[in-house]
């Protein structure tokens, strides 16, 4: 890591990562978003110029998962020669086909994903992989497999981090049972995993912030300083298609986190 970057640790896993992450959502999707404006999907020298960009500037989190269409099978042909210098975070039990989303938290379903994360990133090992939940969080949590399984590829040193990227603060609670990482909406207009961060902090689970500016309808700067200003944050995850912007984002968040640490 370039110096003057500061870093946060995951849990015990001894992963570091800095304050922003890269959501790489939009190198590989634009059907079924969320965000206020449509976008053009990327060619691939676009998304291997830009994923190379994000890297050289010294971000070295990168944020991916199956429901994000192509995403993971361009990260690992653009950056899969430069593995050994970020920190891949990706999920399971969401996947993204013929246009809609596709839950399956079988023990066969979590097993294939993992397996298919694995051969699209072209890595050995999956630094932190996050549930993806459909919104019943504890249902995935207390009536499925899905943690036994990513706890024992975890045993077998194909996973470093485990955690939950949930909808309710209650599923968001209960994992901090077992969880090394937990990924929460947060941001000035949602402020309910409040105490859930708090908590976490207390158990020394790490924080992930998705959706920080609410999907794009929120201004970066304020909302970053914001999300990176409690301290019980790790790391915030931001995505985007302009290097440019991201570059922004990025100046605003090691300013934000240099004036805390």
């Amino acid at each position: 890591m370039e110096r003057g970057i500061p870093t946060r640790s995951i849990g015990k896993s001894g992963l570091l990562v800095p304050p922003l992450g890269f959501g790489a959502f939009k190198i590989g999707r634009n059907q079924g978003v969320k965000y206020p404006e449509p976008y053009d999907l990327p060619d691939e020298l676009s998304v291997g110029r830009l994923l190379n960009s994000v890297l050289d500037l010294g971000c070295t989190l990168i944020d991916t998962a199956p429901a994000y269409g192509l995403s993971e099978v361009r990260i690992g042909d653009a950056i899969g020669h430069r593995r050994s210098e970020y920190v891949l975070s990706t999920k399971a039990g969401e996947t993204f086909t013929d246009g809609k989303s596709v839950y399956d938290f079988s023990p066969a379903g979590i097993t294939v994903s993992l397996e298919r994360s694995l051969r699209n990133l072209r890595t050995d090992v999956l630094d932190i992989v996050f549930i993806h939940s459909n919104g019943d969080d504890l249902q995935i949590l207390e009536k499925t497999d899905t943690v036994p399984i990513l706890m024992d590829f975890q045993s077998r040193g194909l996973i470093r981090a485990i955690g939950l990227s949930g909808k309710t603060v209650e599923g968001a609670q209960l994992s901090l049972e077992w969880a090394d990482v937990v990924m929460v909406e947060y941001h000035l207009q949602d402020k309910s995993h409040d105490q859930v961060i708090a908590q976490a902090s207390e158990k020394n689970v790490s924080v992930f912030v998705k959706k920080g500016l609410a999907s794009g309808k929120l201004a970066p700067h304020e909302s970053i300083r914001f999300v990176l200003g409690n301290p019980g944050v790790t790391s915030l995850i931001v995505g985007g298609l302009n290097f440019d912007h991201f570059r922004e984002n990025w100046q605003t968040a090691i300013s934000c986190s240099c004036d805390h640490d």
